[in-house]
């Protein structure tokens, strides 16, 4: 079955949506020693897994991540160009990519509930984010894993807020708007756009 082009041009202003969602919190920043900064963008990426799904907020994630490829300020504190991807935090940029992946299947396991968003975010948003960005962090800094993966603990209470946070505009946006999400059933006419 073909999408339509309306069907076409809906994900796509969707995936910009999230994609500029992302940039503009990564306005919100907060330096530490170690080149990896305590940023918002990683609710932008939360919410993009909960709702544009497995599919599609990996393009929104990958958008950001192009942009910043081509030098244009789009990370936390303004940074860009290809330094990024060989810094410090090479490893979250990724992890953002796989996170959302993560996030967007747990989502889509059942009907919406409140704990499946927060399960979602904590495991995609946080874990799978922290097991990739921190040994990366660890090869490209030259710090060993041990004393990097100590440090990232100040990542977690934020990222905790950060899933906090992403779970209850999700479950506002689903009360709200509840056709910003994918139907869970396998009937492609029950799908909603």
């Amino acid at each position: 079955m073909t999408a339509s082009p309306r069907t076409v041009g809906a994900d796509i202003a969707r995936i910009a949506v999230f994609a500029a969602l992302i940039i503009v919190l990564g306005m919100v920043t907060v330096p530490l020693p170690g080149g990896v900064p305590i940023t918002a963008q990683t609710l932008g990426v939360m919410l993009a897994g909960l709702v544009l799904g497995a599919r599609r907020a990996p393009l929104a994630v990958l958008a950001v991540l192009a942009l910043a490829a081509v030098g244009l300020p789009v990370l936390a504190g303004g940074r860009g160009g290809l330094g990024v991807f060989v810094g410090p935090s090479a490893g979250y940029l990724l992890g953002w990519v796989v996170g959302v992946v993560v996030i967007g299947l747990i989502m889509r396991t059942g009907a919406f509930a409140w704990w499946r968003a927060a399960l979602a975010a904590l495991i995609g948003g946080v874990l799978v984010v922290l097991l990739i960005g921190v040994p990366v962090q660890a090869l490209v800094t030259g710090v060993p894993l041990g004393p990097t993966a100590l440090s990232s603990l100040a990542f977690l209470p934020g990222d905790l807020l950060k899933a906090a946070a992403a779970t209850a505009l999700v479950a506002a946006l689903h009360r709200a708007y509840p056709a910003a999400f994918p139907a869970r059933t396998g009937n492609a006419t029950a799908r909603v756009a």
